[in-house]
């Protein structure tokens, strides 16, 4: 939703479009081209006790959610919950063949958000003495390392911090398109990583990293002695009736109502079109970002999280906790060029202009980007999902998250 930077403003580069001097893809999707229509927009309910947040503006909040779809976006699902006021909406349109509206209920890949999830697996396990925060990868997953790497432990992992490289990959979305029904291991993943050199030196600076929540999952796996999709089952969606949460493991398809989701390729022609990527294996993120949940029940998490239901006071606060002193890896070999960590153990925090402190997090797949997002107190927090065409491109995301939070 909110770039994780030490200012958060909505810059040129972020405004502009993805898909700049280029056709619109959304005819080449569709039968018949959707035309857009008016948000489904709520009124905004008043504040129930006093605070500090403005009361929400539910005109520039449907503003926000406008003119869909278009070469950005096919969809979009908001809600805005919390003693300062509620507010709901959504727009455009859950597939572009038929025309259909993104339904209420919608099941969402969350991507990254998994990470939240994951995190709190492992924080659970530290409040029960079975991992420590100070042990390290090579004793706790032997051998799974390469022997040239340095000691890494897992509150590094937690919070981005242990210098671990990732895979090279091909970022070209035809590669994607090809193997998107590909069946990673977390092993694969690994053999990856060790065949690059460490990126810096463990807690020395943070680099938001798929690795870390890898390595966490196979954490997971080897406490547990189960699939790592169990332990999240057990400890954190069935206690909490997060009914519409999954984990799908090898099953490439969304099941339950959603909206579809469309990556935009561009063809050696120069024209761009947008190709239903709804179905896809996301055994290559795994306990990074694999999970499929919906806006009702990421808000339920999110508050039991919030509220200590989940985890003991102090592990629940390294989730709210950057790491002091640590600059955010742009990498270059010079640490004073770099900004402000943003990452905590399993989530991040920012000060939005006007002084509004929020935590959370955003996750990104082909073809959906979500954010949940919510003051310490909770008298606000959002959950918003779009359909975004382009991976990784958060422009609507930040627009609806800083007129939720505008103050």
């Amino acid at each position: 939703m909110f770039k994780p930077v030490a200012a958060f403003a909505l810059t040129a580069a972020l405004a502009g479009s993805a898909l700049a001097g280029t056709a619109s893809p959304v005819a080449a999707a569709a039968t018949k081209t959707p035309t857009t229509s008016a948000p489904t927009c709520s009124a905004a309910t008043r504040p129930e006790s006093a605070s500090s947040l403005r009361p929400l503006n539910a005109r520039a909040l449907c503003q926000s959610i406008a003119g869909l779809p278009n070469s950005q976006a096919t969809g979009a699902l908001v809600q805005v919950r919390g003693t300062a006021g509620s507010w709901t909406g959504k727009s455009g349109v859950g597939d572009l063949r038929t025309g259909r509206p993104v339904p209420d209920d919608a099941r969402i890949r969350i991507g990254s958000i998994t990470k939240v999830f994951t995190a709190t697996v492992v924080l659970q396990f530290v409040a029960e003495g079975k991992v420590d925060l100070d042990g390290t990868v090579q004793h706790y997953l032997p051998g799974l390392l390469p022997a040239n790497y340095p000691p890494v432990t897992v509150g590094e992992l937690l919070d981005h911090t242990s210098g671990l490289p990732s895979p090279t990959l091909p970022e070209d979305d035809r590669w994607i398109l090809d193997h998107r029904y590909d069946k990673w291991t977390p092993q694969q993943w690994m053999d990856g990583v060790a065949a690059n050199p460490m990126e810096f030196e463990p807690g020395t600076r943070q680099h938001y990293l798929n690795t870390n929540y890898i390595v966490l999952g196979m954490l997971i796996e080897k406490l547990t002695g189960r699939p790592y999709a169990d332990a999240v089952r057990t400890r954190i969606i069935r206690p909490l009736g997060l009914r519409h949460t999954t984990l799908p493991v090898d099953d490439v398809r969304i099941h339950g109502p959603h909206a579809k989701g469309y990556l935009a390729v561009t063809d050696d022609d120069g024209k761009t079109r947008l190709v239903d990527v709804t179905e896809m294996s996301q055994t290559m993120t795994w306990a990074a970002g694999e999970i499929i949940s919906t806006t009702d029940d990421l808000d339920r998490f999110m508050v039991a999280l919030f509220r200590g239901r989940l985890l003991k006071p102090a592990q629940l606060e390294k989730m709210f906790t950057v790491p002091d002193g640590v600059p955010l890896f742009d990498g270059d070999d010079d640490p004073s060029n770099d900004q402000p960590a943003a990452y905590t153990m399993g989530m991040s925090v920012m000060t939005l202009p006007g002084g509004v402190t929020v935590y959370g997090k955003t996750g990104s797949r082909y073809g959906y980007s979500t954010g949940m997002f919510a003051t310490r107190d909770l008298k606000r927090r959002i959950v918003v999902t779009v359909n975004s065409t382009t991976k990784g491109d958060s422009t609507m995301l930040q627009s609806i998250g800083l007129t939720a939070f505008a103050s």
